[in-house]
């Protein structure tokens, strides 16, 4: 288990990316969003505007205080909050809904990413490796300067809330349910039932395909951190 804990740190905010380029740098324009959790979004800390083309643990360290350990390699705290392998709690990092797959002095904004670092137990066995509370992120901005193709499919019965959504994406291509979607692509389904919106990594790593299920009528679900 504190095998797990270091592994999952391993992917957080590593000091050494306080240092080097200027902030900016790559010829990247406009800005991301920050967002700064606990308890999978529940509480808010702190949410900010950052340049992109600046390295997230960059941004963080501009925005937020930090306390450090082994030897300044992992964070201990942010804002105080610090992390514990006695009570099994730790930050965790996404970028447009994709757990982190390399540590955040390594990841370089992109303009329109939403970077979310969370103060949450340990992740539990099988628990997703990319979240919903950036919607609709991934589909727009994809990871890493890398999109997908986005394809909408309804369940029958609900197809003027799958039209509004496709749009959101972008216009994305629409139709039932029984017609497959493109390989590689990311899929919104669109499904009857009590509000609600889950996500499928559909493989290993952040970047990869994903699934999401939307079910319900009610388009203005509450998209900020986390979605019921």
């Amino acid at each position: 288990m504190i095998q797990r804990a270091l592994a999952a740190l391993s992917l957080l905010l590593l000091l050494a990316g306080c240092g080097g380029p200027a902030a900016g740098g790559a010829g990247e324009q406009g800005t991301a969003q920050l967002w700064i959790t606990r308890d999978r979004g529940a509480e808010l800390i702190l949410e900010a505007e950052v340049e992109a083309g600046q390295t997230l643990m960059r941004a963080l360290a501009a925005e937020a205080e930090l306390e450090t350990r082994y030897g300044g390699r992992y964070v201990q705290s942010v804002n105080g909050i610090a992390g514990s392998l006695e009570d099994q709690r730790d930050w965790f990092w996404f970028v447009n809904g994709y757990e982190g797959d390399r540590s955040a002095s390594a990841y370089r904004l992109r303009a329109g990413d939403v970077a979310w670092l969370d103060y949450r137990p340990w992740q539990a066995e099988g628990e997703a490796r990319v979240v919903v509370g950036a919607f609709p992120e991934p589909f727009l901005h994809g990871y890493a300067g890398k999109t997908r193709p986005a394809v909408v499919r309804y369940e029958q019965g609900i197809e003027p809330v799958a039209q509004r959504l496709a749009a959101e994406l972008g216009d994305a291509p629409i139709a039932t349910l029984d017609v497959p979607a493109p390989e590689g692509a990311n899929v919104l389904e669109v499904r009857v039932g009590s509000p609600s919106l889950v996500a499928e990594l559909l493989g290993e790593t952040a970047g990869d395909p994903v699934r999401f299920v939307w079910r319900g009528d009610r388009i203005a679900l509450e998209r900020r951190y986390e979605v019921p």
